[in-house]
């Protein structure tokens, strides 16, 4: 059985947030869930099927309410796991955005800001590579500056793990607004994240360690113009005491530091333990 989802109904947008006691509804009709599991289940992902169990893709997707013929940004693409998979099923009817850090904020050196342009000029025929689709199905762009025709045309934006970099690197307003401006009115942004336990100190929830409080990552995004809808366990993962002296990198796939005889329990624990946030845009 799929793990618990809290949401209120998926078009219940007057609603401002959702409680434990929330009932649980299914966030897709039954033919979306089914274009989802033919992306997830697609030959082309062999290689990246691996990280499923930890990353739950079909459950995720489905929860963040992404239908196949949205336009959806998905922001610091990284390795472009998540890229790959929402080329195969946005590509035919939606349109896929990849979102880049923008190069100027002063949080990266000269040769990162080129790695970063680099990045979003090679994206568009990354994911068609992964997917067989055309190139011009897809396109990225850096949050430098917010092409006018762009704002307010994006169904949803998609931020996975990688809440604590921008807080560390001090630049978590500035994104979150930039991606605020290009969501259409209810539009909704989808947050991933290293959780911590609710009572870690704030010198372990900084960022500096991959880990943050869900309590915080809601009150930044509500204070940021976004109002929040629901939580989903479907990435959680109780095996992860999420007190790595190194941090979440300590955890697969990374296994930062680890000695050799260490390495069979961390597989064992396997990613980290994740809140799954969705957040909509208010006026």
């Amino acid at each position: 059985m799929r793990r618990a989802i809290l949401l209120l109904s998926a078009f219940a947008f007057a609603a401002p947030s959702v409680t434990a006691a929330a009932q649980t509804a299914p966030a897709q009709t039954k033919a979306i869930k089914a274009e989802i599991a033919a992306a997830v289940a697609s030959p082309l992902r062999d290689k990246d099927k691996a990280r499923d169990q930890y990353r739950r893709p079909a459950e995720t997707l489905e929860f963040f309410q992404v239908a196949p013929d949205m336009k959806v940004g998905e922001y610091a693409p990284g390795g472009e796991w998540y890229s790959r998979l929402l080329g195969l099923y946005l590509g035919p009817k939606g349109k896929l955005v990849g979102l880049y850090f923008d190069p100027t904020s002063g949080a990266f050196s000269e040769a990162a800001q080129k790695g970063i342009r680099d990045g979003a000029a090679k994206y568009p025929a990354d994911v068609a590579a992964a997917s067989g689709l055309p190139a011009e199905r897809f396109s990225a762009m850096t949050l430098e500056k917010l092409p006018d025709a762009e704002k307010g045309t994006f169904d949803r934006i998609l931020v996975m793990r990688m809440m604590h970099n921008l807080l560390r690197w001090n630049i978590a307003d500035r994104e979150i607004k930039a991606m605020r401006e290009l969501l259409k009115p209810g539009g909704m942004i989808g947050i991933e994240q290293h959780r911590a336990k609710p009572d870690a100190p704030y010198s372990y929830t900084d960022g500096s360690k991959g880990y943050l409080r869900e309590a915080d990552v809601i009150k930044f995004m509500e204070v940021n113009g976004f109002t929040y809808v629901g939580k989903s366990e479907a990435n959680a993962n109780k095996k992860d005491p999420a007190n790595w002296e190194g941090g979440v990198w300590t955890l697969p796939p990374m296994l930062r530091g680890a000695k050799e005889e260490d390495k069979a329990r961390l597989q064992a624990i396997g990613e980290s333990d994740r809140m799954t946030l969705l957040f909509r845009k208010r006026p």
